[in-house]
């Protein structure tokens, strides 16, 4: 297991977080990554409860399944499909989610108005719209009717980085 750095970038390039993930291996749904409780982003923000970030061997999005307590069990993020250099991953991220909260189940897509602020502000071509808007359809539908990976295959993963 190595280590590999996660790049999620804004539409103009600038960095929007990133942080060392430990890679935990490959299925027919991606890659996996560990963040270990203590993982420190540059932005120094503090991961205090592990998770495990999935990056699709194709699509427009990436997800993040966290342990309990957090809220938050699946958080998927529409992004640019990943580009891979060396030991570091890189997308862009284009601001909709789609979560399941943890205590209810209720699955919701959300940033619809960061998404339509950064399309006029960044003039997010019509190719990536209709990505982006496709990919979101397709996470809702897929986290809601509890299709692997996003229902119970996950937790295979995340053992590896949960205390």
């Amino acid at each position: 297991m190595g280590v590999v750095r996660v790049e999620i970038r804004k539409f103009d390039g600038s960095t929007h977080r990133a942080f060392p993930a430990t890679l935990l291996g490959r299925d027919e749904h991606g890659t996996w990554l560990g963040i270990p409780s203590g993982t420190v982003s540059d932005t120094g923000k503090v991961y205090e409860i592990p998770g495990v970030v999935l990056v699709p061997h194709t699509g427009w999005w990436t997800a993040m399944f966290n342990a309990a307590p957090r809220n938050t069990s699946v958080y998927c993020d529409i992004t640019t499909p990943a580009t891979w250099n060396d030991d570091t991953v890189t997308v862009t991220d284009l601001d909709l989610d789609v979560r399941k909260i943890r205590l209810t189940g209720e699955v919701q897509l959300v940033d619809e108005d960061e998404f339509a602020a950064h399309q006029a502000k960044f003039n997010y071509p019509d190719e990536v719209v209709k990505q982006a808007r496709a990919a979101a359809q397709w996470l809702l539908e897929a986290v809601r009717t509890n299709q692997e990976p996003f229902t119970t295959h996950f937790h295979r993963w995340l053992a590896h980085v949960s205390p």
